[in-house]
């Protein structure tokens, strides 16, 4: 009998595996497709089962968080269509606009409600809702005002300090488009950019030839600016671009700047050749820029107000504009908006725009996401991200 050779492997190596004598290999192609797209479904199905049971656990989450009732919120004068929606889809809304009410019955209904508001939304400028003691007392679980404007001259933040309502606003989400559209007015003015468009769209330039009269240059003016906060500090460095002079006026001098500072708006006029008001509105600073101080200014000054309108007295800038007492105007907001003074229409030396310095596609934007933000925070407990009155400090004077 013949003895077979035993062949000795090595403990470390493994023994090769031909996948010829594999059962996969032995079977004929036909079978082995059909076991390979078993193999593809069989993964399918186990993918589907999984999204199935993410997709129910979604919908369940969904489901809870739709039996939470949402936070009302007191709504006034936003007309965007996509704020709104963003707004409707966080909150319930109560809004005054499309209530069709009165004030006084649209704040006693949302007073009366089985969840009154704790938050309010309030457009600045040209809002018939005021947030003063009387707003308040009418719906008291009033905890959080949010003002989409910087100026705050339509709530009364003593009363909302005294009875702990927090307060907060856009922040500077308006300032670079306020401070370019101040200087854009004003070499609008001094360039007569407007004016120059009209003899041409009239067809004047070949029956009269060049246009008249000149317009003055931007660099080298001195330029006053009442308010040096974040827009004014924005327009001074923009227009410190162009080589004018800045000097400022404002409720203390800044040590942070090294423009000259006057202590009154008279003298800073009287030492200007371009007065821009970028403060907000006070009792102080209502027609603080008055006949004086526009004689002050002078015959070849100009006035740019990208502020509040009455901080103008603004008969006498009709006047003094009139009179020929100062050169010219660059206007984005008034006394009575949005009635304006019709005598200014007909002036070739002033420039007018309607209140929209701070509207542009980013600015809309931008607010949309930063009074949602606040909002969130207020209901979330956590600290505002742009307050004018923060609830810490609310705190500190309850116990104080």
């Amino acid at each position: 009998m013949r003895r077979m050779k035993k062949i000795n492997t090595p403990h470390h190596e493994t023994p090769r595996h031909d996948s010829r004598d594999s059962p996969t290999h032995r079977q004929s192609p036909v079978t082995r497709a059909a076991n390979q797209r078993e193999v593809a479904h069989s993964g399918q199905r186990e993918l589907s089962a999984k999204a199935s049971r993410e997709a129910s656990f979604r919908i369940s989450v969904m489901a809870s968080s739709a039996d939470e009732p949402l936070p009302a919120l007191l709504l006034f004068r936003v007309r965007e269509i996509d704020f709104h929606a963003a707004l409707r889809e966080r909150y319930r809304v109560l809004d005054f606009y499309t209530s069709g009410e009165a004030l006084p019955a649209f704040l006693a209904a949302a007073a009366a409600a089985a969840d009154p508001p704790r938050a309010a939304l309030i457009v600045g400028g040209g809002t018939p809702a005021r947030v003063d003691a009387a707003f308040l007392d009418a719906v008291p679980s009033l905890r959080f005002v949010f003002n989409t404007g910087a100026g705050m001259d339509h709530i009364d933040l003593a009363e909302c300090a005294r009875r702990g309502v927090a307060v907060a606003n856009s922040g500077t989400v308006y300032s670079t488009d306020v401070a370019d559209h101040a200087v854009g007015v004003l070499l609008d003015v001094l360039r007569r950019v407007s004016a120059a468009q009209r003899f041409l769209r009239r067809g004047l330039w070949p029956l009269q030839g060049d246009y008249h009269p000149l317009g003055t240059k931007v660099g080298g003016k001195r330029v006053g600016i009442i308010g040096l906060g974040n827009i004014g500090m924005l327009i001074a460095k923009r227009l410190q671009a162009f080589g004018c002079a800045i000097s400022y006026n404002s409720r203390k001098p800044k040590e942070s700047v090294s423009y000259k500072y006057f202590a009154t708006v008279h003298d800073l006029a009287s030492e200007s050749d371009v007065l821009v008001v970028a403060c907000a509105l006070s009792k102080e600073t209502r027609h603080v820029v008055n006949r004086d101080v526009l004689d002050a200014l002078g015959k070849d000054g100009v006035v740019i107000n990208i502020g509040r309108g009455p901080i103008i007295h603004e008969a006498e800038l009709v006047a003094a504009l009139r009179e020929g007492r100062i050169a010219g105007a660059g206007l984005d907001v008034f006394e009575k908006e949005p009635k304006v003074p019709a005598e200014l229409f007909s002036m070739d030396n002033v420039v007018l725009t309607p209140h929209v310095a701070v509207f542009t596609t980013e600015s809309r934007s931008d607010l949309r996401d930063v009074a949602i933000g606040n909002l969130e925070a207020f209901f979330a407990g956590k600290p505002l991200l742009t307050p004018v009155l923060p609830r810490s400090w609310l705190v500190e004077q309850s116990v104080a």
